[in-house]
This record gives structure tokens, C-alpha cells and sequence, in this order.
């Protein structure tokens, strides 16, 4: 795909520079995380390479958005995929992939394309990882900045309350991230005090 490597290089330094330092989760990490992650499930679900590169923008757009705002970031982020693509000669056909890619991600997410299930499962694949309370602390950092949250035990019940109410929908998620997911629900459940 004519000009990735050019805007893979300018998303990255978009969200190194402009992203607040007080988002411990939705950092620049987080996005090189989300890439990593695809690389994997494209070695499980295959794609065309051509669809493989609109995810991987997608990835590196869904959270651009909040170089601009906390609120509604993903409507920010589809807005700065519309102008920065059209900059680099995209055609309108992949542009509104691209948007919907990163629109998909708004939580309660609810993918229509196999790409947008993709993206959704890669974007929160951590929820059935080894890694979740190391992730889920930087998240429980960064609310505390954005939200005021300071109680653990407060954020262990809304923790308990999004896995339950969260889906993954591809079948890779569901066989391979799904039973850590639930495992994770009993633990925090374990850690609730009344």
C-alpha cells in the first residue's frame, strides 16, 4: 500500500508527541501493543494484504483521537483518518473502512465487518491475557487522572461489570481469550470487599 511506511512514521510520532503523558493506558504504548497483537491474529485469521494494511491504519488511528480530547475520541480520531488519508491519496472506498474501523471501537463496541471484529478483539485482547493487571493498572492510572477514580475496590466492581457486559467476536478471541477473560472475572470478584 503506497505511502503505510510514510504514515505509520507520522501516526506514531502524532501520538508520541501530542498524546497527554497523563494517559497511562491509552499511550503510545498501547497502540504499539495493538499492532503487535494484530500481527497475531492475521497469523490466525487470514485476510487479504490489502485489508491487513487498512487494519493496521486503523489500529494506528482508533485512539488519535484523543490528541484532541478525552470525550468522543473516536468521532476526533475518524475525523483526523478523513483529512490525514485524503492528504495521502486514499481512495474514498478505503477512507470509510478506515473510519469505520476506528468508529467500531467506541465502547459498547458493535463490529458489523470482520475487520471491525478484528480490530475490537486486538483493541481489548489484553482482557484475556497474562498481562491484564498490568494493563488494567495503567487504565485504573489514567482514570484517576481523567475521572477523579481513587478507590481500588470501586475500580475492581467496574472492572467486574465491563468483562461481563464485554463480547469478543472472533473465533480466535472467543476459543483462546474468552476462558482468561472469565478467569479474571472470578478474581476480581474474589478481591470485592462489600
Amino acid at each position: 500500500m503506497k505511502g503505510y511506511n510514510t504514515l505509520r512514521k507520522t501516526l506514531l510520532e502524532i501520538l508520541h508527541h501530542k498524546l497527554s503523558k497523563d494517559l497511562h493506558y491509552h499511550g503510545v504504548h498501547h497502540t504499539l501493543d495493538a499492532l503487535k497483537t494484530c500481527d497475531l491474529y492475521l497469523k490466525k485469521i487470514k485476510i487479504a494484504k490489502h485489508e491487513a494494511q487498512l487494519l493496521r491504519l486503523g489500529i494506528l488511528f482508533h485512539d488519535i483521537g484523543f490528541t484532541v480530547s478525552n470525550d468522543d475520541h473516536e468521532i476526533r480520531g475518524a475525523e483526523i483518518a478523513k483529512e490525514l488519508l485524503a492528504k495521502y491519496d486514499f481512495k474514498t472506498e478505503d477512507i470509510n473502512i478506515i473510519v469505520g474501523l476506528i468508529l467500531s471501537t467506541k465502547v459498547p463496541q458493535t463490529p458489523n465487518t470482520l475487520l471491525e471484529k478484528m480490530i475490537c478483539d486486538i483493541d481489548l485482547d489484553y482482557l484475556g491475557r497474562s498481562d491484564f493487571y498490568k494493563i488494567s493498572n495503567y487504565l485504573f492510572e489514567e482514570l484517576q487522572y481523567t475521572i477523579g477514580l481513587k478507590d481500588k475496590n470501586e475500580w475492581n466492581k467496574i472492572q467486574v461489570k465491563f468483562l461481563k457486559a464485554h463480547s469478543f467476536h472472533t473465533d480466535f478471541a472467543i476459543k483462546k481469550r474468552q476462558p482468561e477473560k472469565e478467569k479474571r472475572i472470578e478474581e476480581l470478584k474474589a478481591l470485592i470487599q462489600p
